[in-house]
């Protein structure tokens, strides 16, 4: 299947090729992640061939990385090719299991985007192959089977000779009646909106994906591509029910973080996730050392992930925003200064904690999950003095967002670590578009039958967008659940199916219910006399009643 590049006409739109449409042509368009929640993005376009868009991990807590191993709910054999809006790995982070698992289509994407995909997967399966190792022995231990990766290393190189770059803004006609286009989405370096025009029995249609959006006057990428007209918009919403600080009170905060540290002679930990969020807070930290707005102190970007990831971005200069070449032909690197160190080797992290002294660490990974993180956060959390910034979405259930949360007492790598450590929260440097942003770009749209679907947040995110979306522009919206069908048998009369869901949501809400509870009772086995005294009180209070509840409700229950 080759693609061809098309020109436009002159409101945008590709040109008519005279196809003759066949008459039971329209898009379907099945929801199978990202919906009703943040990760494993993957969408199923079908019309007379099926089509990906994205193909990414689902993340936080045991219930949600499950899902990871579930059936694909199609054929990878069938798939005709995979678009990819950008290098997450919620987006990404399933595409060798796929090809594994039999597709042999072309992957197009933008260049910056295949070159971080190429770090980011395989670092990916690393970790597979790590964590599928640590249950294996886990498991042999207690007469258990062993546990396959859910891909390797020889998975990820199957699938990079799949990967075909494409040109921002170049109209590509995959066939005759289907055609695509990227654009600028202003999330990180290489991604990108996707258009996409099909001709269907009753005229042509349209599609748009917003992929991760992000806002305007980011420090490096270009502003998100401002799309006019769609059938179907499937809009992101991680941050659709916040707004972000500016990013010149980002700046303060984080210069406060620092003037902080440094007075009481502590280290400003910053977990920081590998492509875009580092790059801008190098930015940031390069100008302030310039300027004088912040005291020489050592920096260490202790992440290989993200010291790789910082090298495409000096060879994808293409992709930057104007502001940013500007400051390459005046001779300035903005990854650079002398106060940077970067740590590739495993000795070279567990050197920066034994230096005494403040010091600024940006590790991965974002959420202190896993990564060199967690040894900073375990040397340093404790430590009055010490700085936590964190400047990235914190999913549910991750360390981040129980530090964010207020937890006092946490455990780390095995050890007790109690939080003293000053914790600063700064969403300006986000690279998602937040609620103000998410409608602006939303206001350029025209056409007032166009069916929008809010995707890609937790799902009281998604449901506070989609009624201000509805309130402000009266567009007919819904937010999908995983599993739901989107069909567009002509422009303007788009139906959604929903299937009987094979897991209720209610199940999935029990299934972390109860991973939640196993995390409180192995916090109270190991921490019982640190626990504030009105913890037991209340704990014991909710779970009365919603032992009562379920009492209730297996009553009403038909019996076995």
């Amino acid at each position: 299947m080759d693609a061809h590049h098309g020109g436009e006409t002159a409101n945008g739109s590709p040109p008519n090729d005279g196809v003759s449409r066949r008459k039971d042509l329209y898009m379907r368009i099945t929801c199978l992640g990202a919906s009703r929640c943040v990760t494993g993005s993957c969408f199923l376009l079908e019309n007379d061939r099926k089509y990906l868009i994205d193909c990414g991990l689902f993340q936080g807590g045991r219930h949600m990385e499950a899902m990871n191993h579930h059936e694909w709910g199609f054929d990878p054999r069938e798939i005709s090719a995979l678009f990819l809006t950008h290098a997450h790995v919620d987006h990404c982070g399933r595409i060798p299991k796929l090809v594994k698992n039999g597709f042999r289509g072309r992957i197009y994407t933008t260049l910056p985007t295949a070159e971080l995909c190429r770090i980011l997967l395989f670092d990916s399966a690393h970790i597979q192959e790590m964590e599928a190792e640590w249950q294996t022995r886990k498991n042999r231990r207690e007469g258990k089977p062993d546990v396959s990766p859910l891909y390797t290393v020889d998975d990820v190189k199957a699938c990079l000779p799949l990967f075909e770059v494409v040109s921002t803004d170049e109209i590509l006609s995959i066939q005759p009646e289907f055609r695509v286009c990227f654009r600028h989405a202003g999330h990180i370096l290489g991604s990108s909106i996707l258009e996409v025009w099909c001709d269907e029995a009753q005229g042509p249609s349209k599609a748009v994906f917003s992929g991760d959006l992000g806002h305007k006057g980011q420090l490096i990428v270009r502003d998100p591509y401002a799309v006019t007209d769609a059938d179907i918009l499937f809009v992101e919403s991680t941050y659709g029910n916040r707004v972000h600080k500016s990013i010149e009170e980002s700046r303060r905060e984080l210069f406060e973080a620092i003037h902080y540290s440094y007075k009481h002679k502590e280290k400003v930990i910053v977990p920081a996730f590998a492509v875009e969020r580092t790059q801008e807070i190098l930015f940031v930290l390069s100008q302030a050392f310039r300027e004088g707005l912040i005291p020489s102190m050592p920096v260490y970007l202790d992440s290989p992930l993200a010291i790789a990831a910082t090298d495409i971005f000096r060879r994808t200069t293409e992709y930057y925003n104007d502001s940013t070449l500007a400051l390459i032909a005046d001779g300035l690197d903005p990854f650079d200064f002398p106060q940077l160190t970067f740590t590739r080797s495993s000795e070279e992290s567990i050197a920066i904690n034994r230096n005494s002294g403040p010091a600024i660490v940006i590790a991965g990974n974002g959420m202190c999950t896993a990564g060199r993180i967690k040894h900073h956060l375990k040397h340093n959390l404790w430590r009055p003095g010490s700085s936590l910034v964190i400047v990235g979405f914190q999913g549910e259930g991750s360390l981040g967002r129980r530090i964010i949360e207020g937890a006092k007492l946490l455990t780390i790598l095995g050890e007790r670590v109690v939080v003293r450590a000053k914790v600063f929260t700064i969403g300006g440097f986000s690279a998602h578009a937040d609620q103000t942003d998410l409608l602006e770009w939303l206001a350029h749209f025209t056409n007032q039958l166009m069916q929008v679907h809010v995707i890609h947040g937790e799902r009281s995110a998604s449901e506070d967008f989609a009624l201000l979306v509805r309130q402000r522009f009266g567009f007919p919206t819904d937010v999908p659940a995983i599993g739901d069908i989107i069909s567009l048998a002509a422009p303007g009369r788009a139906r959604v199916e929903r299937p009987e869901a094979a897991e209720p949501e209610w199940n999935q809400r029990l299934a972390r219910i109860i991973d939640k509870a196993a995390e409180i009772r192995s916090l109270w086995e190991s921490n019982r006399g640190l626990f504030p005294a009105q913890i037991p009180s209340e704990l014991e209070r909710d779970l009365l009643r919603a032992e009562e509840r379920l009492d209730a409700l297996l009553k009403r229950a038909p019996s076995a």
